[in-house]
């Protein structure tokens, strides 16, 4: 299956291979999707850059589990694993987070391009992420981002981050 975020239309659409159909089904829907990874567990992690906020979402789950930023202080929807202050730069907050990744153990990694930083949440961390990349402001500066949207890793655990606003891809080693 090849799994999408198709932001204009504010939704999450999945095609199947073996469907032999154009038609594609419609997994989220009314989000302004911008990021996505899944886990080995088939968990879907999505990004929503109106709400500054990170749900996990089980297939066929239509609501998600907050798991970063969001419906302001003290939220009672989900269950909270990080963030869930509202959108701003401390770090229980994002600001506008776009490209995420979720690794084998669980760790959760989030660009978060308004504050020009790089953020990550181990599994059981409920109160907040570590800057692991960038947080310096923007700027051109090697440990600087301006706008970072995307990021991945190669099979050697470099961190590769997209830095939209100085048009480069920036190669980070991290522990």
């Amino acid at each position: 299956s090849l799994i999408i975020c198709d932001r204009e239309n504010r939704r999450v659409v999945r095609w199947s291979r073996r469907s032999g159909t154009t038609q594609g089904e419609i997994l989220i829907d009314n989000i302004y999707c911008w990021g996505l990874a899944m886990d080995e567990q088939r968990n879907l992690y999505v990004s929503d850059t109106r709400k500054d906020e990170v749900r996990r979402y089980q297939f066929g789950e239509k609501n998600g589990t907050l798991v970063v930023g969001g419906n302001g202080k003290g939220a009672k929807e989900g269950i909270v694993v990080a963030g869930g202050q509202g959108q701003g730069n401390a770090l229980t907050q994002l600001s506008y987070p776009q490209g995420l990744f979720v690794d084998t153990l669980g760790t959760l990694y989030v660009t978060d391009a308004l504050n020009h930083r790089v953020m990550r949440w181990t599994r059981g961390e409920k109160k907040q992420g570590t800057v692991i990349v960038g947080g310096n402001g923007f700027g051109a500066g090697p440990n600087q981002f301006y706008y970072p949207v995307g990021l991945s890793f190669d099979r050697h655990g470099n961190l590769y981050v997209v830095d939209s606003n100085n048009h480069r891809v920036q190669r980070f080693s991290i522990e």
